[in-house]
């Protein structure tokens, strides 16, 4: 399981949140990895235009305000393709077996109707909705 996304939102409510500066270390101290792997995290999100700024002690900054900022966009950013792709066919269904030769198409389009489903979700959601509900948790 790739946990990317999770991470990148982590990172994004820190940036959003913190006061100061945040270096990369403090990053990985509290999403509870290796600054090498914020690092590679935060240059999937500049690429993707969702934070600015460099490493170091200036830090970095949101692009747009949690409020403009979907899970969407974060999700594309750090998985680094387009379109979801939560689901994945097996390789080599038998065409001699009945059910192989039509599980292919079947499931390809009910695994196309959940990840559009989830893309949507995705898109519904925003960093300040993740930011809302840390405070309502810590209230």
């Amino acid at each position: 399981m790739d946990t990317k996304f999770s991470a990148a939102v982590h990172i994004l409510i820190l940036l959003s949140e913190s006061p100061t500066p945040i270096t990369s270390e403090q990053m990985a101290a509290s999403v509870g990895t290796n600054a090498s792997y914020i690092r590679k995290i935060l240059a999937l999100l500049k690429k993707a235009g969702i934070i600015d700024g460099r490493r170091g002690v200036s830090g970095h900054t949101l692009t747009a305000p949690p409020e403009k900022i979907t899970l969407l966009a974060v999700y594309q950013a750090v998985m680094e393709q387009a379109e979801i792709s939560l689901l994945d066919m097996h390789q080599n269904p038998s065409d001699r077996c009945i059910v192989g030769r039509h599980i292919r198409p079947v499931l390809t389009d009910m695994f196309a109707d959940v990840e559009q489903a989830f893309a949507r979700s995705l898109a519904g959601k925003t960093l300040a909705d993740c930011i809302d509900g840390i405070r309502k948790r810590i209230d």
